[in-house]
């Protein structure tokens, strides 16, 4: 309100004369907050309030969009499964298999393999040498190496050779490759340095 100088009545804010007297009303210089207060900032005032306050119905569609991608549940990826382990043959497939010595040393003794590997050789505890097929008693002259051989019974029964000195033989054919695996038939001849093995299956 602006107050005439001339009879003191109040007028109201942007008159130039006095409305009950006629007199000239002076000039009002208004403060800062009131020269800030434009209408371009009241629209920009009421806008903030109402993007703060707007349900994402409200909204404009950029800024439902965004209140919706805040709202949803995080997905989190279960860790994947571990690959199942390559199957163990079945007891049923594993040879029943053994070694029967016919020269060399004590012919006719008997050499049962177990499923797995049976090394070949001769027992020497300082060299870590514990064979399954311990010749140590029937190779006096030591022409079996402490570990000379490997057979491995499964679904298939294999010979290989593991560098030993004298050499590993099938059937009296060429010495074995070390580290080349073969498959025994039943009724196979083996030589393991000058010692004569027969090969069966049960």
């Amino acid at each position: 309100m602006i107050p005439c100088p001339e009879c003191g009545h109040e007028n109201l804010d942007g008159l130039e004369y006095c409305d009950a007297c006629g007199a000239k009303l002076p000039a009002v210089t208004p403060t800062a907050a009131e020269a800030a207060f434009t209408p371009a900032a009241a629209e920009a005032e009421a806008l903030a309030t109402t993007s703060a306050t707007a349900s994402p119905a409200e909204a404009g569609p950029a800024e439902a969009a965004t209140a919706q991608e805040a709202a949803a549940p995080v997905s989190v990826s279960a860790p994947a499964a571990p690959e199942p382990a390559a199957p163990m043959p079945s007891a049923a497939a594993i040879q029943t298999a053994k070694l029967t010595l016919v020269r060399g040393g004590t012919v006719g003794k008997v050499f049962p393999l177990q499923p797995g590997d049976n090394l070949v050789g001769r027992w020497d505890p300082d060299s870590g040498a514990f064979p399954e097929v311990d010749l140590e008693a029937d190779d006096p002259e030591a022409r079996i190496s402490r570990k000379h051989a490997l057979i491995r019974v499964a679904d298939q029964v294999t010979l290989e050779d593991i560098g030993s000195l004298n050499g590993t033989f099938v059937n009296r054919s060429r010495r074995l490759e070390p580290g080349s695996p073969v498959v025994l038939k039943d009724g196979d001849e083996i030589i393991v340095g000058k010692t004569f093995f027969k090969f069966s299956l049960a």
